[in-house]
């Protein structure tokens, strides 16, 4: 989800190196603006959220249902992004004119 927003943001042309800037920019841009729904900047949110625990907490992680879930706001992200993302085209040959 995180990449997904970055492209977003680049579409904008606007980059940040921080997860945390990169959700807040996402937000502003894109949810508060009503391009995208605000559930997505909420899952991105939560997403992060998820991320710390998993790389940086000492307990049991995320369950089964939790790691399920946030699979699923995954796909809606890469769906999202299908979309809004026209389709890239290979870049159109030039055409041989003849010369004079």
């Amino acid at each position: 989800m995180f990449y997904i927003a970055e492209a977003f943001l680049l579409e904008e042309n606007v980059a940040y190196s921080k997860h945390s800037a990169v959700i807040s920019a996402f937000g502003q841009k894109f949810t508060k603006t009503g391009r995208i729904p605000e559930e997505y900047h909420r899952y991105l949110i939560e997403g992060e959220e998820s991320r710390n625990i998993g790389d940086y907490d000492t307990g049991p992680g995320l369950s089964h249902n939790q790691a399920t879930e946030l699979i699923s706001r995954a796909e809606k992200f890469i769906q999202l992004a299908k979309r809004l993302f026209a389709p890239v085209s290979p870049h159109k040959k030039k055409k041989n004119t003849p010369r004079p």
